[in-house]
């Protein structure tokens, strides 16, 4: 059982550590190359301030959670 819990602990400090630590273009490239690859066309994905989303769709965030990644179609 606490061998469980300890792995569990670990995969979510983990997870956490790796997904704070990520640039905006990296995580921007990233997604674009997976739509791109399912023939999304017409998109833009852009970094903003978490206070300038607006109306656009939030995919992500980067930059340790000070920038949201935003998805809007052209």
């Amino acid at each position: 059982m606490s061998r469980l819990l300890l792995t569990l602990v670990l995969c979510a400090a983990s997870a956490a550590a790796h997904a704070a630590a990520k640039p905006c273009d990296e995580l921007k490239t990233e997604i674009a190359a997976k739509l791109d690859a399912k023939g999304v066309k017409g998109y833009e994905i852009a970094a903003v301030e978490n206070d300038k989303v607006g109306d656009a769709k939030v995919i992500g965030s980067c930059d340790g959670g000070a920038k949201k990644l935003t998805y809007v179609r052209k």
